[in-house]
């Protein structure tokens, strides 16, 4: 990541306006040039499944949802350990417990087909060692041709908050050492800003 977008990049997240952005009035704490990225994969890769690791306020599941009422197929499963009042929609499927259970990647895979083309995101705990774990748990659910997407990469001085620590950057560097069946998608890159540097992975084999 070149200085200017960077600094650009630190600027947008250290304003705040990302905590102030919404999907047909409901929050959604995303880059919104991330947004249109994950409309292009999605007509790209129709998945029959998304997998959503990290609900929060549930703005990010309707959004994924509503796409898929344009494509007309799909469906989400979004997990998150809080449970709160989200948005309903009938693609929608809430799960509530930690994405790395046992319980409730059991639940997750018994919603899922063989055939189904499945899709992966990654936005729940940002600790190395949890993304690693869920890369470990979920990258065998997404089919060849589509995506793991990991989110927040941007985190630890990449290029913001320098003092967090090993996070999802860290835990996608590991896993790509142990893992060639992903390769990182530069093409995802090419906004400039985006909150996942990085962490658009392509399933190849």
């Amino acid at each position: 990541m070149n200085s200017t977008v960077a600094d650009f990049t630190s600027h947008y997240y250290d304003s705040l306006v990302w905590m102030n952005t919404y999907w047909m009035g409901q929050h959604i704490y995303k880059c919104p040039l991330d947004l249109f990225l994950y409309q292009e994969i999605l007509f790209r890769v129709k998945p029959d499944v998304i997998v959503e690791c990290g609900t929060n306020l549930g703005g990010s599941a309707l959004f994924l949802a509503h796409m898929c009422d344009l494509l007309g197929s799909g469906k989400v499963i979004t997990i998150d350990i809080v449970e709160i009042a989200r948005p309903q929609h009938e693609r929608i499927t809430y799960l509530l417990g930690d994405s790395i259970s046992p319980e409730i990647v059991s639940q997750v895979k018994q919603q899922i087909s063989p055939e189904d083309v499945v899709l992966v995101i990654l936005d729940s705990e940002h600790t190395e060692e949890h993304v690693f774990q869920e890369l470990s748990l979920y990258n065998q659910l997404v089919t060849k041709g589509s995506y793991l997407i990991v989110e927040d990469t941007l985190v630890n001085g990449h290029p913001i908050i320098p003092a967090f620590g090993p996070g999802p950057m860290e835990a996608v560097q590991k896993f790509l050492l142990e893992n060639d069946q992903f390769n990182i998608d530069s093409n995802q890159h090419k906004f400039f800003l985006t909150f996942n540097p990085k962490g658009y992975l392509l399933k190849v084999k």
